[in-house]
């Protein structure tokens, strides 16, 4: 069979006219190899819904899924009306938030780094939707969407940004750092939060833990020496380690195929087994997550790498226009065509999951929430001088002294 690229290479004049979905190659797969799609609403009804809490079976692209060394995902999924519903609901509100920082920022409320993650909405809400509570995730800076999906709040994301008391770091971590118990933050260190996920996975081991951990960073962090170290511990002790390659095709503003030999990131894991997924269905992502983690926990396979294949629409942070290394024509024809949101939308029509007035209530709800998280979040206060002395020692550890630039500005704790 002749060689299918992953995305369509297009001439100039098809550039010019969008007519195609895909964007250009950016992956090279051996000769033979077929590539994953990307489309958002390839998925296929197979069983009419019935009750909102009734599952009911749906038939994902053949497509949706690539893999080394390791057996396909089922393509047939189990969903329920309340579920899909859902999960429209949280990409919904996820994009609502993104969209509101990136108006503060540019208000100039919220300064220093700011990574959004506007169009990789699947990703977050599919791995919420196929993992378990006492998981771990662990990413990189595009991390806000996690942080609430993971048990945080929306104005704890939004105050946390503008530096206030309110923010889920108290204002002093800023849009990189942001934790809950099951998750282990935003990380401004290019890669370095893979290892730590490994060391998180080998606790749960350690432990007797039923569940595993996430670490996730981008095509950007793919070439980082701590990344294949990581691979390696990770299989020599079969820990329950799911490496997330958020591919979204750029790392900053370098094309992938740029910067890496290997842009089929899945298969990057030697001994690791791999699968792709079309990271702008959900449903796919869903399903992946769901394997991924039967993988490492129930079938106790050790490590996979798991390599989501998304976009985003923005730059790589707010500092990035993002317009300079790719077309506007390239980013329009994502939206238009291959919109996460969107694709879920023709679901949920086309199945009478929803109705079209229904998913817009859900759309102004979304935005509402959103607001009223904001307006709550600025009036939090900023946090006081004497928050400089707390944090930096766990609670019950603190040093007798704690040292400042010069010996007055030192803090004595006891």
């Amino acid at each position: 069979m002749a060689h299918q690229p992953p995305f369509s290479v297009r001439s100039r004049t098809e550039e010019e006219n969008g007519s195609l979905a895909c964007v250009r190659l950016l992956r090279r797969l051996p000769l033979g190899a077929r590539g994953v799609q990307t489309t958002a609403d390839t998925t296929q009804l197979h069983q009419a819904p019935s009750d909102a809490s009734e599952p009911f079976t749906l038939k994902l692209h053949e497509d949706s899924f690539q893999t080394y060394n390791c057996p396909k995902p089922d393509l047939e999924v189990q969903v329920t009306k309340s579920e899909l519903l859902e999960m429209y609901q949280q990409m919904t509100t996820m994009r609502r938030m993104e969209m509101a920082a990136d108006a503060l920022y540019k208000a100039k409320m919220i300064r220093g780094f700011c990574h959004l993650a506007i169009g990789q909405e699947a990703v977050s809400v599919g791995m919420e939707h196929g993992i378990e509570k006492d998981d771990r995730v662990i990413t990189g800076y595009r991390c806000h969407p996690f942080a609430v999906l993971r048990g945080g709040s929306i104005k704890g994301v939004i105050a946390e940004l503008l530096g206030r008391k309110g923010g889920m770091s108290q204002g002093k971590g800023g849009s990189m750092h942001i934790f809950t118990p099951s998750f282990f933050g935003g990380n401004g260190i290019v890669g370095a939060q893979v290892p730590v996920g490994a060391g998180a996975a080998f606790a749960q081991q350690y432990k007797g833990e039923k569940n595993c951990t996430f670490a996730m960073y981008g095509d950007g962090a793919s070439n980082q020496g701590q990344v294949f170290e990581a691979y390696n511990m990770a299989k020599l002790w079969n820990l329950p380690t799911i490496f997330v390659c958020e591919n979204n095709k750029y790392g900053m503003g370098t094309p992938a195929e740029r910067s890496s030999s290997n842009t089929a990131y899945f298969t990057r894991g030697d001994k690791i087994p791999g699968l792709q997924v079309n990271g702008m269905d959900i449903i796919a992502a869903k399903q992946a997550v769901a394997y991924a983690r039967k993988w490492a926990v129930d079938d106790q396979n050790g490590p996979l790498v798991l390599e989501f294949v998304t976009y985003r629409y923005g730059g790589h942070s707010m500092s990035d226009p993002g317009t300079t290394y790719r077309t506007r024509e390239e980013v329009q024809r994502m939206r238009s065509t291959q919109d996460p949101i969107r694709g879920l939308q023709r679901y949920l029509e086309e199945w009478g999951v929803a109705t079209e007035q229904e998913l817009k209530a859900i759309d102004k709800e979304a935005k509402a929430t959103v607001d009223a998280a904001v307006a709550e979040a600025k009036e939090s206060p900023e946090p006081p001088v004497e928050d400089l002395w707390k944090d930096v020692y766990f609670k019950g550890t603190e040093p007798q002294f704690l040292r400042g630039r010069e010996r007055e500005e030192g803090k004595r704790f006891y």
